[in-house]
């Protein structure tokens, strides 16, 4: 089923009284590019979509709404990747627990991706890829990851990650907006 993840933001920003301006200031991002995304004009980056939930003091999973209750446990079913405006297609693997510590999503990275400024925000991220090569930026390393390589880093560190192969890219990519103890 498709989201549409412009209408979301739309609507969630409207219920919180923030212009466009408000939320570009919040996030860091340019009014033009929220604009374009509102009216599903324009592709969003998880780094991008990142930088809109802390503005809007929402969960990323927000974007990703479930059409079954919550429960703790979740069962696969066929046909339950969301496709949207973008150069990725996810799947939220958790079942609409409230406040979640961190977030857990299987990623579809579509072949041949642009590379991404890198971005900074408060959290963690893990990435185990699964299928394909992944292109990982932290700082001013560049990383090639293969099937089976992972990462977990502090995303305040400047990065990105992207898929710069003509084959497609499939990971688990589970973020927390909890920062050390």
């Amino acid at each position: 089923m498709e989201k549409n993840i412009g209408k979301l933001l739309k609507d969630l920003r409207y219920k919180k009284g923030l212009t466009l301006k408000d939320l570009a200031d919040k996030s860091g991002l340019s009014t033009s590019f929220l604009s374009q995304v509102e009216n599903s004009k324009s592709s969003i980056t998880l780094q991008s979509l990142s930088k809109i939930s802390d503005a809007l003091e929402v969960s990323r999973s927000y974007f990703f709404p479930e059409p079954e209750p919550p429960s703790f446990v979740r069962k696969k079913s066929k046909g339950d990747l969301t496709l949207n405006q973008s150069n990725f297609i996810y799947q939220s693997l958790s079942n609409g627990l409230p406040t979640p510590l961190f977030e857990p999503m299987l990623v579809v990275l579509l072949p041949n991706n642009q590379k991404v400024t890198s971005s900074t925000h408060e959290g963690q991220e893990f990435v185990y890829v699964l299928e394909g090569n992944l292109t990982l930026v932290h700082g001013e390393d560049e990383y090639e990851l293969e099937p089976g390589d992972s990462f977990h880093m502090d995303s305040t560190t400047p990065h990105t990650w992207f898929n710069k192969t003509n084959q497609v890219v499939r990971l688990i990519y589970v973020f927390s907006s909890l920062t050390k103890m």
